[in-house]
């Protein structure tokens, strides 16, 4: 069994939602506290689990239906990388978990339905799903974000939420580890939709990256690393296609929006998951815990 440290939020990390109306501060569940912010219509919601470092533990062997990632707090409690790891460290900083290492190309992915919500690898008839040729970026997920099926954006062809968090593509240019817990900057975002659900791809940049302080925006991936963009577009449209599948489609214009755009994503996903974790809507088969 390996064990990995990987460094967290601090504990006065909150995320921000944008309320249309306020909300009930009297049925919260599991893991929030909400601070009505009145003047701006805002409130904070904070993970009970805010460790300065989280231990990412591998059960199983890799690449074996068995196999997970489990995540555990400095008292050997599990935690989940989706629910309990908070969203934004502030400043425009947020966390990112990875699920697939780049230059990889077994497909990781957050178990959602499964207590705590470990990382494992994703099957199809029973049998471990791999891409087709490996990964060229750090993919993994936002926590505390959720794209709700329910919900049609009309911004992107009234498509639905795939109900699963945020996706994050890294283009920092170390490898990173399953399990590792990123400090990342937004960039920009891809409107994918796949099989019509609305599968959102924000593009970030770790901190540590040695080009992180010259992207703030997309123009700058443009210019600081040019192509990565349309590869990012052309990599998620035709992974499929080996296996017989249409393309993917993208929504916005079929290019990346921007960072503020970017922001407002993870701002309503963000929302949706603090709906979710409130059981203001249904959770299926999904796990809370």
């Amino acid at each position: 069994m390996a064990t990995t440290r990987v460094m967290a939020a601090a504990t006065s990390t909150s995320c921000t939602l944008i309320l249309k109306r306020p909300p009930s501060f009297h049925s919260v569940k599991r893991s929030l506290s909400f601070t009505p912010t009145l003047s701006r219509k805002l409130f904070t919601c904070r993970a009970i689990h805010r460790p300065e470092d989280v231990v990412s533990k591998e059960h199983g062997q890799p690449e074996t239906l068995d196999y997970r990632v489990f995540f555990e707090d400095n008292s050997g409690k599990k935690v989940s990388p989706w629910h309990d790891i908070p969203l934004q460290l502030g400043d425009g900083v947020f966390n990112f978990v990875v699920e697939i290492p780049k230059e990889s190309s077994a497909k990781m992915e957050v178990a959602t339905d499964e207590l705590y919500t470990p990382i494992k690898q994703d099957t199809k008839k029973g049998k471990l799903r791999y891409y087709p040729y490996n990964i060229n970026w750090n993919y993994g997920l936002l926590p505390q974000t959720w794209e709700d099926p329910s919900h049609a954006n009309s911004d992107v062809e009234g498509a639905f939420g795939d109900n699963d968090p945020v996706d994050v593509v890294e283009i920092g240019e170390k490898q990173r580890k399953i399990g590792e817990i990123l400090k990342v900057k937004p960039l920009g975002a891809l409107a994918m939709i796949d099989e019509g659900e609305l599968d959102w791809k924000i593009i970030a940049i770790s901190l540590d990256d040695p080009k992180a302080s010259l992207v703030n925006d997309v123009e700058d991936v443009e210019k600081h690393f040019p192509g990565t963009l349309t590869a990012i577009r052309d990599w998620f449209r035709d992974y499929k296609i080996p296996d017989g599948k249409p393309a993917n489609k993208f929504g916005l214009g079929n290019k990346a929006a921007n960072k503020d755009y970017a922001l407002k994503v993870i701002t309503e996903t963000n929302e949706s998951w603090a709906k979710l974790v409130k059981r203001n809507i249904g959770a299926g088969e999904l796990s809370l815990v």
